[in-house]
């Protein structure tokens, strides 16, 4: 009688672990889908404070390769300027190299899905940021085109640190941190929806010769900020300066939530 007791004890001890493992799994349950959209889907909610007052962006960086303290700052700066947030946080996490020289977006985009932990919660809108040493897959450095950032997501972004540090290296008129800021500023204005990628244009003002991009001179969103020499040359031009929002891709922020 007390080995038959014995035997139901264990197994009614055993029924409450699973039940238990089963309650905890439900839980740590995440629903990612509103982080699955396309580039520009949430400029409204990545300007307005209509649906999320809160901002929380986890920076995923390959060892030694992570972004500078300044670059991050004049990132932030410029969230809190175009945008109606009551608090930016930043999640840093240090990820082992993929191992690969370059990858295509449908490989970081595989990295994110291991990889992420921040996402849209109540009123905290979730940005992920990957920070790699590979280069971009679609790169030709014979013909000096290399790519600095894209984003791929509604809430996600690639940037390919180890680009924008030899770019850095081969001028002595700007620096890794600028380089860093203007790309990961270039990025936020394609998470904002510009230039009609989400955000309609108020004014026509997308470059014909470049998908999503503006046609002001000088302006954040110009086609070259998003590449390589073309960078380094419009920086070089503003003596190391980081673009602005041009007034038109301003006023389309502001007609969508923006300030």
């Amino acid at each position: 009688m007390k080995k038959l007791s014995l035997v139901f004890l264990l197994t009614f001890t055993l029924f409450l672990a699973c039940s238990k493992d089963s309650s905890d799994s439900e839980t740590l349950k995440v629903d990612k889908t509103a982080n699955l959209k396309g580039p520009g889907d949430s400029a409204n909610d990545l300007l307005s404070d209509t649906n999320f007052k809160n901002l929380v962006i986890e920076i995923a960086y390959v060892t030694n390769f992570a972004p500078t303290e300044t670059a991050v700052s004049d990132f932030v700066n410029l969230l809190n300027e175009r945008s109606y947030k009551d608090n930016i946080s930043i999640i840093y996490k240090e990820l082992d190299s993929p191992k690969k020289d370059s990858l295509s977006i449908d490989e970081i985009f595989d990295l994110e899905k291991e990889n992420r932990t921040v996402y849209n919660n109540e009123d905290t809108l979730g940005l992920y940021i990957y920070f790699t040493d590979a280069t971009a897959s679609s790169d030709n450095p014979d013909e000096d085109l290399v790519t600095l950032g894209a984003v791929y997501r509604n809430t996600s972004m690639v940037i390919y640190e180890a680009t924008i540090r030899n770019l850095a290296s081969k001028s002595s008129l700007i620096s890794t941190s600028t380089v860093e800021a203007a790309t990961l500023n270039h990025e936020a204005g394609h998470l904002f929806g510009l230039v009609n990628l989400g955000t309609e244009a108020v004014n026509d003002h997308e470059d014909p010769d470049a998908k999503s991009h503006c046609n002001e001179q000088n302006c954040l969103m110009r086609a070259e900020l998003q590449f390589g020499w073309g960078m380094a040359k419009m920086l070089t031009a503003k003596n190391g300066a980081i673009p602005s929002f041009g007034p038109e891709c301003l006023l389309d922020l502001q007609s969508n939530g923006g300030k």
